[in-house]
């Protein structure tokens, strides 16, 4: 079912409005209750929330009171969608997507339920949020290298030998984050280095090079709705499919195909979150084994891949990019006819989505 409104509680502290306040949302997909949100109260209760339940839609889902939020489930999808809900994973985190797609917002913040608050080195909470928001606010240096890593930051400039005709930059797409704790690692690394934690607090946000791939990690990310949300497909994963945790990867190879193409910025670094607790590496490589080998072609058609100079929107470009998936990584596996399919699918959905809430959007108040 789903649930819409404010639940009563404590309000927020007297503080100053919090950036973006009316526009972002904060997505999040879940199977449990959201009490890790009580630690993040202080930075997240002034936003709208959109909740994504994976799993059992009967199954209710507790939100800590004084957060105003939207809940979706199953049902709701394959409600709100119809037959396009079949582009939308199931039982994997990758259906946070639905809730990039609804959203009326200008930009978007996604975030794991195991994410707690991180510390800085003196100690002091990290605004995760904050600190996304500042490097979507600030331009990003894809063209050409800048040694002090962001130039945009307070006490960093660009070094000498930096060409001034660049030192404007580029619109920044998305910010990805990092974590303290649990790192992001594959199954295979999980097994060698069971107890391996990161310590190393590092204060430096990079822009990724244009023609550089990245690994790109859901569970800490940022990004501008409007430039580039419906190239933030997190693919079809989990339940009926024969790969799992690729999700935000196949997003993250996308979006900085198309970043790439229309001339928009990746940053990553800061802001980093505390990353709880390590999932199962054998669960994990159930999941991987297979994206483990299709990855050695999968990378390298992305590095390859060109974009013509018609495709001139985000969504020409997934569209055409969804072609060569199915014309050249068909031959990897079947899968990816598949895959390319919902491509076109999510795109579609997409479209139409956006479209009722523009028209509805321009229906004066009071008209029927």
């Amino acid at each position: 079912m789903f649930w819409k409104g404010k639940m009563a509680g404590p309000g927020p502290r007297s503080v100053p409005t919090p950036l973006l306040k009316d526009e972002l949302d904060i997505v999040i997909p879940t199977i449990r209750n959201l009490d890790f949100l009580e630690m993040w109260r202080p930075f997240l209760q002034p936003y709208h929330l959109i909740i994504v339940q994976d799993g059992d839609p009967s199954r209710t889902v507790n939100v800590p009171e004084g957060f105003d939020y939207e809940l979706y489930n199953r049902n709701d999808i394959t409600r709100i969608l119809g037959p396009k809900a079949s582009c939308i994973s199931f039982k994997d985190s990758a259906c946070r997507c639905f809730g990039y797609m609804v959203s009326k917002k200008k930009y978007i913040f996604t975030i794991d339920d195991d994410c707690f608050v991180a510390k800085d080195p003196s100690g002091k909470d990290i605004n995760a949020l904050e600190q996304h928001i500042k490097n979507l606010l600030c331009p990003s240096t894809p063209y050409f290298f800048n040694t002090l890593y962001d130039p945009y930051r307070e006490g960093a400039d660009f070094v000498r030998g930096y060409p001034f005709s660049l030192r404007e930059g580029v619109p920044t797409a998305v910010s990805h984050g990092l974590w303290l704790n649990i790192p992001d690692y594959d199954a295979p690394t999980q097994l060698v280095k069971p107890s391996e934690r990161n310590t190393r607090f590092v204060d430096a946000v990079l822009t990724i090079p244009k023609g550089t791939l990245f690994p790109m990690c859901g569970m800490n990310l940022a990004f501008d709705r409007e430039l580039i949300g419906p190239a933030m497909y997190f693919g079809l994963m989990g339940d009926g499919q024969p790969i799992g945790r690729y999700d935000d990867m196949w997003a993250g190879w996308c979006i900085k195909v198309i970043c790439d193409h229309l001339g928009l910025g990746v940053k990553t670094g800061l802001p980093y979150i505390w990353h709880s607790k390590a999932s199962n590496p054998f669960v994990n490589l159930k999941k991987e084994y297979k994206g483990i080998f299709w990855q050695e072609e999968i990378i390298p058609f992305f590095q390859s891949a060109t974009l013509p100079k018609d495709c001139t929107s985000v969504q020409q470009c997934y569209i055409e990019l969804s072609k060569q998936v199915k014309e050249k990584l068909s031959k990897v596996d079947p899968y990816f006819q598949k895959l390319g399919d919902a491509m076109v699918t999510w795109i579609e959905a997409w479209d139409e989505i956006n479209m009722t809430q523009k028209e509805e959007s321009a229906i004066p108040n009071g008209s029927s």
